[in-house]
């Protein structure tokens, strides 16, 4: 339909109707963010008690944030008609984190895999919860960028390995 068409009965029932399947994408993209947020929490748990001292206080922050993106995807999740779903007792952790090093390098992975729920997230959604999003996508970059050292070109992207 466009502006100059009037809206009919057929018309609205079909925006109505994409608008319902868009809300599902984005709630599903929403719950998807909030079980990464979950594991990022847990994962940090492990982190923070194999980092040196130096970085603990990176460490503490990012569990910070996480939290904080997990309660805003809480109330995301809820606007738009859904039931958060609950953080699992545990994770399987992607490698084993004997020391502070395999510490830095899962705390790495904990934001490659936010990141890259976030950008379907960014996908899904528009206005302000995209906007969110990408700031959360953004923000687990540049946390990733920190603990690795450098950094993908288009971070929450697949990246072609040779």
């Amino acid at each position: 339909m466009t502006s100059a068409e009037p809206a009919t009965a057929e018309t609205t029932s079909r925006a109505s109707i994409r608008t319902a399947a868009d809300r599902g994408s984005e709630l599903d993209a929403a719950q998807a963010a909030l079980a990464a947020e979950h594991a990022a929490i847990y994962g940090y748990g492990v982190v923070g008690g194999r980092i040196s001292d130096e970085r603990r206080q990176e460490a503490r922050g990012a569990y910070d944030a996480h939290r904080a993106r997990r309660d805003a995807l809480q109330r995301a999740i809820r606007d738009l008609g859904g039931e958060p779903e609950p953080a699992a007792a545990a994770y399987a952790l992607p490698f084993d984190v004997p020391d502070g090093a395999a510490a830095v390098r899962l705390a790495a992975e904990l934001e490659d895999r936010v990141g890259a729920v976030y950008a379907d997230l960014v996908r899904a959604s528009t206005g302000a919860r995209r906007r969110d999003a990408a700031g959360a996508l953004r923000e687990a970059a540049v946390r990733a960028v920190r603990w690795r050292g450098s950094g993908p070109a288009f971070p929450g992207l697949s990246e072609k390995r040779a």
